[in-house]
């Protein structure tokens, strides 16, 4: 029997798929978390407490695991996990990414430096202290552009400023956000700057695919029909296939297989998002890792292989690539409309009877805060749809989210 070491954060959606994966393709479990306490009855073998930011500490409790379950594979679910994935395997002898590759793609202000030298389109770009008066640094800004955190994801920290005005707003905003000490305390370093790159205008896609032997081979192209221009950019749709000319869907595979190569990336999964326009199309991240939240569940391949299936059979050396089965499918991360309580959904047996509607998750209990980005990192929930065509299931996906009413109640702000 194959054997997994499972890395999984404390806030990840995705333990359950995983753990499900690994039971359905017949591999034992142990789970790495920062707190295997949230991990009970999950269903996997076993789970351990590991701290992702002790590097030397965890890769030696690991290899101490490994002398008695000779693990097969140590595969991180989330971007907190990947360096440690990295740095493990490398030393147990297994197959993975070169732990320099997940840092350069992780950190924003390396991952442009890696892409303008390999000659890829890119933005204009500039690291930014924040402790600098952000007023005189506004002066000297061309516009519109866009501020981020340079190591946080899902949008969060991310504001477009078209003047110096909004500029210094969203510059006190990142910098208020990256002064909270869950954050700050997970990299004191990175807490303490942020990067700004010129706004790239153009319709905003996803690739999501397994790097084999160095090159990226596609599972899926996503398109994300809602425009995503800022001031903040909050996703919500995905649909597959994609609509977008085919000259434009190669120009995007090409840039993600020439950035793949340039940060050399070797093994497992990645996650990239782009931008479009007639002559080019330019990187915004590349995450070695999967799509994130639950929106790989609109995605099956071959006879029905999850997502989850194939990352963890490509790193057990179970399987080879696998297509896409051939309907169409999407998914909407149900967004936060705005800062409170939350105090119910209604309409979610509703918006389950729309034609085409797979599932409508609510993802956040009623009475918890709720925050939509730039300072929120939750979705409120997911909806999924299959249908014959990319426009039917985008229209399921939009009829199912008009039936829903998500009220939520005001609280002060600190």
């Amino acid at each position: 029997m194959k054997r997994l070491l499972l890395l999984l954060s404390a806030k990840t959606y995705r333990a359950g798929d995983f753990i499900g994966a690994a039971r359905r393709l017949g591999v034992e479990v142990t789970v790495g978390s920062d707190r295997p306490h949230v991990l009970a009855g999950s269903g996997s073998s076993g789970t351990i407490a590991l701290d992702y930011g002790d590097l030397e500490g965890a890769t030696a409790q690991i290899q101490v695991l490994h002398a008695a379950h000779a693990f097969d594979a140590v595969v991180a679910v989330d971007d907190a996990g990947t360096r440690l994935a990295a740095r493990a395997s490398a030393v147990l002898g297994l197959a993975a990414n070169p732990e320099e590759s997940v840092v350069s793609a992780a950190n924003k202000q390396v991952f442009r430096e890696v892409c303008a030298a390999a000659g890829l389109a890119s933005p204009w770009f500039k690291e930014i202290s924040l402790a600098a008066d952000p007023g005189p640094l506004a002066e000297r800004m061309d516009y519109p552009c866009v501020l981020k955190p340079l190591h946080l994801s899902a949008s969060r920290g991310v504001i477009r400023a078209d003047g110096p005005a909004e500029f210094v707003t969203a510059f006190r905003r990142i910098r208020k956000l990256l002064g909270q000490p869950e954050i700050r305390e997970r990299d004191p370093g990175l807490a303490q700057v942020a990067l700004v790159e010129g706004f790239i205008p153009g319709a905003e896609v996803a690739l999501e695919g397994l790097v084999i032997g160095g090159r990226f081979e596609l599972l899926a192209f996503l398109d994300k029909p809602d425009p995503l221009d800022g001031p903040y950019f909050q996703e919500t749709l995905f649909v597959t296939p994609s609509r977008h000319p085919l000259a434009w869907q190669e120009r995007a595979l090409s840039a993600v297989r020439a950035a793949v190569e340039a940060l050399g990336l070797r093994h497992g999964a990645v996650h990239a998002e782009l931008r479009l326009s007639e002559r080019e199309a330019v990187l915004l991240e590349l995450a070695p890792r999967s799509i994130g939240g639950h929106c790989s569940r609109m995605l099956r391949f071959g006879t029905g292989m999850t997502l989850e299936e194939l990352i963890l059979a490509q790193a057990l050396g179970l399987a080879g690539g696998v297509e896409r089965e051939r309907p169409a499918a999407g998914a909407m991360m149900i967004p936060i409309p705005h800062a409170g309580l939350l105090r119910e959904v209604q309409g979610v047996e509703e918006a389950g009877r729309v034609a085409g509607i797979v599932d409508v998750e609510i993802a956040i209990p009623p009475g918890r805060p709720v925050r939509p980005p730039p300072e929120g990192d939750r979705y409120l929930g997911f909806i999924f749809a299959r249908a014959d065509t990319p426009d039917d299931a985008e229209a399921a996906l939009r009829e199912a989210h008009r039936r829903l009413t998500v009220k939520i109640d005001p609280i002060a702000e600190e």
